[in-house]
């Protein structure tokens, strides 16, 4: 058991049958009456963020949560397979569970899995990948203080906007958090 007073930034405890992660976190110690812990958590299941204040002796069981390095392999319709990397143990994973960042993620590239008790919940991204510009308008010299950009495909599929400089068959760095072009690939 871990009491609300111990609450640290990353902590993950269960509460009211909710797996919830310590955001932020404050010990306040008012001139009248008893001291509290305001806590700022997140639901690792929903993302949802909530505030709560406790009572520094009240004590919840801690959760574990699970994050494995495994290789995504393929997708037979809605089901996405992946591989540990330690075990080669094979797991099909369902659309569902997989996050709007997934859509920039290639066959064979590592991501973490998410799970508690078994069950996983979440599949993250790497935070940058470096991807084919498959499709776009041919590109334009010249007018560039504009900043314009236009739509482009990507290898997996997604569309991300460009500057008008970028051309089929180059290589780009994207943020999957926001779906942003960063960067032409060097190398």
């Amino acid at each position: 058991m871990i009491s609300a007073g111990e609450f640290r930034n990353g902590v993950t405890f269960e509460m009211d049958g909710q797996v919830l992660q310590v955001v932020e976190f404050q010990h306040v110690k008012p001139g009248k009456g008893a001291a509290f812990v305001r806590v700022k958590m997140k639901n690792v299941i929903t993302g949802a963020v909530t505030e709560r204040s406790f009572n520094p002796t009240d004590k919840y069981e801690p959760a574990f949560v699970e994050r494995r390095d495994m290789q995504y392999l393929y997708d037979e319709g809605d089901l996405f397979y992946f591989m540990d990397n330690e075990t080669y143990e094979q797991i099909p994973i369902s659309k569902d569970t997989l996050g709007d960042d997934f859509r920039f993620v290639k066959e064979n590239e590592n991501v973490k899995v998410c799970s508690y008790k078994g069950s996983v919940y979440a599949v993250e991204a790497p935070l940058f990948v470096e991807l084919e510009i498959i499709e776009t308008d041919p590109g334009f010299k010249g007018n560039t203080a504009t900043n314009t950009l236009k739509p482009a495909k990507v290898e997996t599929g997604a569309t991300i906007q460009v500057p008008l400089f970028i051309e089929q068959g180059e290589r780009v760095k994207i943020d999957t958090r926001t779906g942003e072009y960063l960067e032409r690939a060097k190398g």
